[in-house]
């Protein structure tokens, strides 16, 4: 018996008349003579060459869409266009049937929003199946990348009973019993039952596990799922995703910067080499999607030129007060275009403000730092008060076209005097983070780090629209399908 060839390194082999094997799913059968057969392996279908009048009639009205097949036969040269290699069967197996009446992936365009309700078989589609291999490069090469610099990778819990943001979106995890909740004297829930003792919730970020790593390791990266409990329905959300976290000791803020933009034009770069085929696809898909748009709301560029455009330009580098001097003079903030309008020093950058400095201002990937320390966490540091009397902090945002907000990082604050101020401003019990606290304590030192959205990455090297459309089963309010 012939060994299982993939269909991607099949459609690259020289045809020499050797008997091969290949297994995958039916696209099409056409004249009861032509299987379309694809593995997954590349949107690339191989053309199985079927000898129909020797072959019984009951195995051919089994050959439908989506049947799994196994094929052996012959690799020869094709006679028809699209690919150079054909397989010439000379024994098909049925592997398992798919009933042609009730099969809901026939070969027809289908919306993206049909193909979310039955995301248990989008991976069949040749949209998905470029988006789902982008995203197993781009994981690849993240790990890689920090591998290659000497980083710890470090498993950072899920369930935690911090909330590194402070911002009480977090899943509570309980196995108390929900119907019989057992209460205090006052009426609360007394959590002193429950399976930790006290109230736990899912991961909301690894950073401040991750900080305790590098002050041992120097070192470290973290790339874990983290759930946030927000009621948000838009394209760039999802309350389960995945985030990439390093941390480094001795880092100062453009340390920061400079790992941060290497490692997005290294796993940019990584994809652009072994997705290549991929990304073309995708490139014409919004190609296509893009007709229908009136000509002022087209991409400047399309998304092979995005990509290359991030990898050829230096990312700007500027203080969020230099950026609010620009959003201020811009002509939409003159005109009232813009939907938040930016009045002063303080305001929150909304997503429009970040892409207006991307697409519009700079044409390159953008880089803010030193925000208002009123609308940042307790954990960055802070600078001097400046001649104005404006309080910032070490933070950097890192801004891409098309998508605002990639990378949100700092340098932390490593002055323990500072850092108990601070979360006394903000209400955070120094108690409950006396471990956190700790590192300042004993050997503190300067070091920095940043978060990446994993889903914002494969979203932006993809061109999808929807964040719920680049991870395999995406969860988000009042759904948790498959």
């Amino acid at each position: 018996m012939s060994q299982r060839i993939k269909i991607k390194a099949l459609l690259q082999t020289t045809p020499a008349e050797q008997e091969v094997n290949v297994k995958g799913w039916v696209r099409t059968f056409r004249n009861n003579q032509f299987i379309a057969l694809n593995d997954g392996s590349t949107n690339n279908n191989i053309q199985i060459v079927v000898d129909f009048q020797n072959t019984d009639e009951a195995l051919l009205k089994r050959i439908t869409t989506g049947a799994a097949l196994s094929v052996t036969g012959v690799l020869v040269a094709s006679l028809g266009k699209g690919q150079a290699v054909d397989v010439k069967a000379t024994h098909i197996e049925i592997l398992g049937d798919s009933d042609p009446e009730k099969y809901p992936l026939q070969p027809k365009k289908h919306s993206l929003e049909f193909l979310r309700e039955i995301a248990h078989l989008r991976f069949r589609t040749n949209t998905f199946g470029a988006v789902f291999r982008v995203r197993n490069s781009l994981s690849f090469a993240v790990h890689q990348f920090f591998q290659e610099r000497g980083f710890v990778y470090l498993h950072t819990p899920v369930i935690t009973a911090s909330d590194a943001e402070g911002a009480g979106e977090a899943f509570k995890v309980t196995n108390l019993d929900l119907d019989k909740l057992p209460r205090t004297e006052s009426g609360e829930i007394d959590y002193k039952q429950d399976f930790f003792g006290r109230a736990t919730n899912l991961t909301v970020s690894g950073q401040l596990e991750g900080e305790l790593g590098a002050m041992a390791l120097s070192d470290i990266y973290t790339f874990g799922p983290t759930f946030r409990a927000e009621n948000s329905n838009t394209t760039r959300h999802l309350a389960e995703f995945w985030m990439i976290e390093p941390e480094m000791a001795f880092y100062d803020l453009d340390d920061n910067m400079d790992l941060a933009e290497a490692l997005l034009k290294y796993v940019i770069s990584y994809a652009l080499e072994h997705n290549r085929e991929d990304i073309e696809f995708l490139t014409q898909r919004l190609l296509e999607e893009e007709k229908s748009k009136p000509q002022q709301e087209r991409s400047e560029l399309n998304l092979l030129e995005k990509l290359q455009f991030c990898l050829d330009n230096d990312f700007e580098r500027l203080t969020y007060t230099q950026a609010i001097d620009i959003l201020k003079d811009s002509t939409p903030n003159k005109k009232k275009k813009f939907q938040y309008l930016i009045e002063g020093w303080g305001a929150d950058l909304q997503s429009e403000h970040e892409r207006y400095l991307v697409e519009k201002h700079f044409k390159k990937p953008v880089i803010l730092t030193d925000y208002p320390k009123d609308i940042k966490a307790f954990y960055m540091r802070q600078n001097e008060t400046d001649a104005n009397g404006r309080d910032t902090v070490r933070a950097m945002d890192i801004l891409f076209p098309g998508i605002g907000e990639i990378v949100g990082g700092s340098q932390r604050e490593e002055r323990l005097d500072k850092l108990e101020q601070r979360m006394s401003e903000m209400g955070i019990p120094t108690e409950e983070l006396w471990w956190y606290l700790d590192t300042r304590r004993f050997g503190a030192c300067p070091h920095a780090g940043f978060g990446l959205g994993f889903e914002r990455l494969v979203l932006f090297v993809t061109g999808m629209g929807n964040i719920r459309d680049v991870i395999p089963f995406p969860r988000f309010p009042k759904n948790a399908e498959f």
